[in-house]
């Protein structure tokens, strides 16, 4: 009578995505920019429990911006731009969707095509050739004039924060002295809104019930 072998139980692991991630995306040690769209109940201390499982955890928060979206729902929405690896980006997500004043976590960078657009205004103060020279490169570059005088200008732009960024970085040598920036708002194209569940959802969405 030949006797079965008995199965070995696999070793307990660490990784909370296993079967849910290809392991080869976790292992990838690279730094990815992502942006995250939170749906949350509008009322005090939610934007603080939001920042502080960044802070508490040690992860980076490039930008953010949070403004109501349904005053008869009382939602707000919260675009945050972070960076880190495949797994951090992952537990960010997972940890996010634990807090209890949050509904919905969008993962626009992975979820598919999305538009993002950032406003900056930016104070240059110079004259002479430098002056001209503002003027070019903000004329290249799309910004418009919100306020000057006799030796400063004020530009307003909008756009990626990617291309706010390289027109910051040609400013500085053009008498640049002062930027204030919104942060990126970001939005998924297509149909689909964020609150609604997608017919070919991934495991990157977490939608919490009601």
């Amino acid at each position: 009578m030949t006797t079965k072998p008995t199965p070995v139980a696999s070793e307990p692991t660490a990784n909370l995505y296993e079967g849910m991630i290809p392991v080869a995306r976790l292992k990838d040690s690279r730094i990815y920019r992502h942006v995250l769209s939170v749906l949350v109940d509008n009322e005090a201390g939610v934007l603080a429990r939001v920042t502080g499982l960044f802070s508490g955890r040690g992860y980076n928060i490039e930008s953010l911006t949070v403004s109501e979206v349904d005053k008869e729902k009382q939602v707000s929405r919260i675009n945050v731009v972070t960076s880190g690896t495949h797994q951090v980006i992952e537990q960010i997500k997972a940890q996010l969707g634990r807090l209890v004043p949050v509904h919905v976590v969008r993962d626009l960078t992975d979820d598919g095509p999305s538009i993002e657009r950032e406003l900056a205004l930016m104070k240059v103060v110079g004259m002479g050739k430098k002056r001209t020279d503002a003027l070019k490169w903000a004329d290249k570059h799309g910004a418009h004039i919100v306020e000057s005088s006799p030796k400063s200008f004020i530009f307003q732009m909008i756009g990626t924060s990617a291309e706010i960024d390289n027109f910051i970085a040609g400013l500085q040598s053009l008498g640049l002295v002062e930027v204030s920036r919104t942060g990126a708002a970001a939005i998924a194209c297509g149909e689909k809104s964020i609150d609604q569940n997608l017919d070919n959802a991934g495991d990157d969405d977490i939608k919490l019930a009601d």
